[in-house]
């Protein structure tokens, strides 16, 4: 059985999507959710799927490294981590201990329109397409090694509430498959 442990700081849809994937997998466990926000919905979706969660407030250490350390002292046996809406750049102390095994989930067709405001940067620069990226982390603000994207194209007069409504719907398709290929 693989087992992936999750990342997530907000509501959560990307791990639901993530749960609902592979709720019947024989073959593939979501092992624990790792929250940064003791608030965060994402903690009420897995308490309901029954996935074990760990909260880690970055403010109780005086680094990243040691709250990453911290992380990594709790974390079970896994062959991924997923990044799905974890609003926080991995440390070294993570990217060291999951060598090319840590994937985010980037909503913007990478190279372009990296960090946290990709879906508004690329709305607002007027592309014509954007999309979905996942890719490895490494040390840099997305720009890890493209693993799949897929396109999506801006429709003439849409919002960026549109937009963004219509880049989450293919992010809970493209994640949960793209985790599931890398695992075979």
């Amino acid at each position: 059985m693989k087992q992936i442990v999750v990342f997530a700081s907000g509501s959560g849809t990307n791990f639901q999507a993530l749960h609902d994937f592979f709720k019947d997998s024989t073959t593939v466990k979501i092992a624990l959710l790792v929250c940064d926000h003791q608030d965060a919905y994402v903690l009420q979706r897995a308490a309901l799927a029954k996935v074990p969660t760990l909260v880690v407030n970055f403010r109780d250490y005086a680094n990243k490294a040691e709250a990453e350390q911290s992380i990594l002292d709790k974390l079970p046996t896994c062959d991924l981590i997923v990044l799905a809406g974890y609003m926080r750049i991995i440390g070294n102390t993570l990217l060291a201990a999951f060598p090319n095994r840590i994937v985010n989930l980037h909503p913007a067709l990478l190279p372009s329109f990296p960090g946290r405001t990709g879906i508004q940067d690329a709305y607002d620069y007027g592309v014509k397409v954007t999309g979905v990226t996942v890719h490895y982390v490494d040390a840099g603000i997305d720009s890890g090694q493209i693993i799949a994207q897929e396109p999506v194209r801006i429709k003439s007069g849409e919002s960026v509430e549109e937009l963004e409504a219509r880049i989450h719907a293919v992010e809970h398709e493209l994640l949960p498959q793209t985790v599931a290929a890398l695992l075979k």
